[in-house]
């Protein structure tokens, strides 16, 4: 995007004079606003904010779906756990590995 000399002129005299009540009032609000006339001015600075708020974010999904799961992974222990079993037992022959799979 091309701006007018005057254009750009203006821009950044409004981005300083924000800045300048920004840091007056400690206002967030009007340093977002001044940040935005700068990503105006300079489009780059954008996209890296924009890749940076990107990358936090799925940071933040990402550990949030692992605590996720290490909550409910510890929730039930199976190995305390007593559940019933209706079949045979496997290990009731002599040897207890199948002949027929491994050497003897």
């Amino acid at each position: 995007m091309n701006l007018a000399p005057w254009q750009r002129t203006n821009i950044l005299a409004a981005m300083n004079y924000l800045k300048d009540i920004g840091r007056i009032a400690q206002n967030p609000q009007i340093n977002n606003l001044a940040q935005g006339l700068m990503e105006v001015l300079e489009p780059s600075k954008r996209a890296i904010r924009l890749q940076r708020e990107a990358a936090v974010a799925a940071t933040a999904g990402a550990q949030a779906g692992r605590e996720r799961r290490a909550r409910e992974r510890r929730q039930i222990d199976r190995r305390k756990q007593q559940m019933p079993f209706d079949g045979p037992d496997r290990r009731s022959g002599r040897e207890r590995r199948a002949g027929d799979r491994r050497s003897h």
